[in-house]
Formats: C-alpha cells, sequence, structure tokens
C-alpha cells in the first residue's frame, strides 16, 4: 500500500495512520489555504502523538497546550526556564552556555537556556492561549524565531541569535531586533515553539516580497531577508508613521494572528 505524505512535514507515514508520526499533524484533513496563500498550521488533537530520535511527545489540551516529553536516555531537550511545567524526579537539568552575554540581557532575550536529559518525563507549557506549532528541521536547515516563542528543542539543534538593526523602533525602542536562530549540521533535530492565537505559513518565491505587522512575525527560513519599513500617513496637520517588516524570499515564513510585541533593546 502506498505510504500516506504529511502536508506539514513531508514525512512518510504508514497507511491507516490517522496522525503523522513526525509532526503529530491530522492526515486526515486537508490543508487550509487562503487564497492569498498562507495555510493554517495544523492544529493537533488532544493526547496526539509524535516521534523524534529516540524520544516521543504527547500534546495535551488545545487552548493553552502542553508538550509532554518522554527522553528516552540518549536524547536531550533545552528550553527557556519559566516554560518548563513539571517533571520526573529522575530527569536531570543543567545551565547551557550561550553566546551573548549582556547583549542578550539588553535585547529582552534569555540569558539562561536549560537542558534536560533523559531518561524520564517532563512538560513543558507557555502562560498563554495559542497552537503548538512542530517544525522538524533537516541537516543543513536554519531557521529565525522571535524572541520568547520557542518551546523546546532537541540538543541536536544549535543554538545562537541574530540581530535585525532598525526594527525595535516597531517593537518598543532600541536600535535593534534579536531572534533566535536554530541550526542544524549532521543530524535532524525537532523545533516545537508557541504561537500566541492562530499560526499560518506562507512560502515566498525568490524575490517576492511581503510587509507584515512586526507584533504578528514569528518564525522564517534564514534565507528569508528581512528590514524595517516606514510608512508615513498624513492625517489632516498631523504626520504619522506605520512600520512595517519588510520579508523578502525565498523561504517560508510563520505569523501569528495575536500581535505580542516584546521589547528590544540596545
Amino acid at each position: 500500500m502506498e505510504l500516506i505524505v504529511c502536508g506539514w512535514c513531508r514525512a512518510q507515514n504508514q497507511p491507516g495512520t490517522a496522525t503523522c508520526a513526525t509532526c503529530g499533524a491530522p492526515l486526515d484533513q486537508q490543508a487550509k489555504v487562503s487564497d492569498s496563500g498562507w495555510r493554517e498550521a495544523p492544529r493537533l488533537r488532544d493526547m496526539t502523538e509524535f516521534r523524534f530520535s529516540g524520544s516521543t511527545c504527547q500534546v495535551e489540551g488545545e487552548l493553552v497546550p502542553v508538550a509532554e516529553i518522554n527522553l528516552s536516555p540518549q536524547d536531550g531537550v533545552y528550553f527557556e526556564h519559566h516554560v518548563l511545567l513539571w517533571k520526573d524526579e529522575s530527569v536531570p537539568l543543567q545551565s547551557l552556555q550561550i553566546q551573548g552575554g549582556m547583549k542578550r540581557v539588553l535585547g529582552g532575550m534569555p540569558h539562561i537556556v536549560t537542558m534536560a536529559t533523559g531518561a524520564g518525563r517532563i512538560a513543558f507549557s507557555r502562560d498563554a492561549p495559542g497552537e503548538m506549532v512542530v517544525l522538524p528541521l533537516h541537516p543543513g536547515m536554519e531557521l529565525d524565531v522571535r524572541e520568547h516563542s520557542f518551546l523546546l528543542a532537541s540538543h541536536s539543534i544549535q543554538y545562537s541569535f541574530v540581530r535585525i538593526k532598525g526594527l525595535a523602533n516597531i517593537l518598543h525602542g532600541g536600535s535593534g531586533m534579536f531572534m533566535d536562530r536554530f541550526i542544524t549540521v549532521q543530524y535532524p533535530g525537532m523545533l516545537i515553539l508557541h504561537g500566541n492565537g492562530n499560526v499560518m505559513e506562507r512560502m515566498l518565491a525568490p524575490g517576492e516580497k511581503i510587509l507584515v505587522e512586526p507584533g504578528g512575525f514569528l518564525y522564517k527560513d534564514s534565507t528569508v531577508g528581512m528590514q524595517a519599513v516606514q510608512m508615513p500617513l498624513k492625517t489632516g496637520l498631523m504626520r504619522r508613521a506605520m512600520y512595517l517588516a519588510e520579508m523578502t524570499g525565498p523561504g517560508r515564513i510563520g505569523i501569528q494572528s495575536m500581535y505580542v510585541h516584546h521589547a528590544s533593546g540596545e
């Protein structure tokens, strides 16, 4: 029998499977795509399970989803420490050494990232309603994510950050916007994000541009260019400016329907 290809992550699944074993997306539903090309991220069903490396993840709840990870002995996940919901006593935690130091602190980014290793169970959630976005990363992929949006990443994914100058004035002042950057090199990995409200994704062709409200930006391929655009508006004698993020392809971008503006620093 022919294998079922997941519409979200393109993984192959055995016939008769209800959800993708790699990302948890429902396999019995067609992707929902708007006339303008935005497709909805799959809403993961309560108690859906999927696998990465030798570990499993079970999704619990829908309004404020929880990711419960059953870590195998050879696996680990890292995360911002305040997203930890609970863990088995046997699961050890340790801080990761991350680059950036004071720049990360001034930029409003986490300066403490924690690693949990197996075997045992550990669960994560963010204190906001929204969607859990599962992004399997293959070797050679680079993904940029707005700060305070990643829920967890598997230990095989490298973690750093990038700065986009000129976008901080959109988000609360300062001179630059920081984003988490996740990179896979030799081995595949699993990245799970939390999107506020509903999450939608669009693929941009080479040179194609789109303007996005910066508070709605969630993630992008590193190949997608991003810069601030000021649009002056005149209302009577007053002049105002609207700031948007100009995204230039090629690559995919993800947005969230609930605008969230985190402060960015120098």
